[in-house]
């Protein structure tokens, strides 16, 4: 054996898993630390699993994938088998309808490397402390192939993960694709009235009217995480869940209330909700699911149980700035979508993804497409004028 591949196929062991707990809870553990976002703790996926939010019948198949080293487990990477495009965030709708339309390729099923329903940049393939990530990430490349033609799988799909693992993907012939988030940055602000400093008066202002219009109507916002929080609050969690996928049509209820009941019993640490509730009283009117993880804070899912002005930016934005400040995290990502983030302070923020794709023809038309989007993102997120100062 002379090459490097060589030494790599007698180094490495790609194995696939039906589950979280067929991977292993510690094993799994084992390749974790504290800056690990909290989607991908164990708890968070199994309970996934656990509560039938992720299923075959739902178009969710776990495939978990994971990297061997003299049987020992050294990289994972979670996955799973699509039959659908639903709760991923990467829209490919129009490759699927193009390669079943003009190709007559079945796009489904398909692989993800993704955390699902979670739009949230982190890493993809998560290494054993002491193992070198770059040689692991080209075992993981090479794999997908095999993956997707032992599985009859058109493609697979590496989604959100961070910059540096997306240029290993196209080092390794991945395709690339860029999309637009809105992330909130944090220079080490001292206070919410500091972070409103950098804004020109007007917006300032704006901004004070809105957080004061929830005092003026005597609502109060409190934040429960940790040992405020716990399963007794999965009612409250998952009625204002629904009561936003349910307001439009294209809202799917992808999580259950059991899921919710799980992991605020077993890593309520990592999350943080915030409650909008009458001051002196017991009325919810609304909150935010977010996830907190070392550096940075997670925005998942809200939703108003009444119609109260500004509540929305209150709850989902000012908040989450507010506690970002004060507990010295680095950002805050409130979640996919929404323009209107920029009056906020949230700043347009590129977002990866990888795609293999085992049709030649297919995955051709696809890159021809992707160097014109990739091009406008670029742009669009370079032009964009800084807000804080108009």
């Amino acid at each position: 054996m002379s090459s490097a591949e060589d030494v790599r196929e007698v180094a490495f062991e790609v194995r696939t898993h039906g589950s979280m707990r067929e991977l292993g809870e510690a094993p799994y553990r084992a390749l974790l630390d504290e800056a690990t976002p909290p989607f991908l703790r164990f708890e968070w996926l199994d309970a996934l699993e656990r509560t039938g939010c992720v299923v075959p019948k739902r178009g969710w198949l776990p495939l978990h994938l994971g990297i061997y080293q003299r049987g020992e487990l050294v990289g994972a990477a979670p996955a799973y088998v699509k039959g659908n495009s639903e709760g991923e965030f990467v829209f490919d709708h129009a490759w699927a309808r193009f390669a079943e339309a003009e190709l007559g390729v079945a796009y489904y099923p398909k692989l993800i490397l993704a955390v699902p329903f979670t739009p949230a940049t982190g890493p993809r393939l998560l290494v054993r402390p002491g193992t070198p990530k770059a040689e692991l990430l080209a075992v993981l490349c090479q794999a997908l192939a095999g993956v997707c033609r032992e599985g009859r799988l058109s493609s697979a799909h590496v989604l959100f993960p961070p910059e540096e693992e997306a240029l290993a993907h196209v080092e390794h012939g991945m395709l690339a694709r860029h999309g637009v988030q809105f992330h909130w940055s944090n220079p080490g602000y001292a206070s919410f009235d500091d972070f409103l400093a950098r804004f020109a008066s007007k917006k300032r202002n704006q901004i004070r009217r809105e957080r004061r219009e929830l005092a003026d109507r005597g609502i109060a916002l409190e934040v429960l995480s940790d040992k405020t929080l716990g399963p007794e609050h999965a009612d409250f969690i998952y009625e204002f869940y629904v009561a936003t996928v349910d307001k439009f049509p294209w809202g799917r209820r992808y999580l259950n209330r059991a899921f919710f009941e799980q992991v605020t019993s077993s890593m309520p640490e990592q999350l943080h909700v915030v409650a909008a509730t009458e001051r002196g009283g017991k009325k919810r009117l609304g909150g935010a699911f977010n996830l907190l993880g070392k550096n940075r804070l997670f925005g998942r899912y809200w939703g108003a149980l009444a119609e109260v002005p500004f509540l929305h930016f209150n709850v989902c934005f000012y908040k989450g700035i507010e506690e970002a400040i004060e507990r010295r995290l680095g950002g805050f990502e409130p979640g996919a979508g929404g323009e209107h983030k920029v009056a906020r302070g949230f700043e347009p923020t590129v977002t990866h993804s990888s795609h293999y794709l085992a049709d030649r023809r297919l995955r051709d038309a696809i890159a021809r497409h992707l160097v014109a989007e990739r091009i406008a993102v670029d742009e669009h997120v370079s032009e964009a004028e800084p807000v804080l100062k108009r």
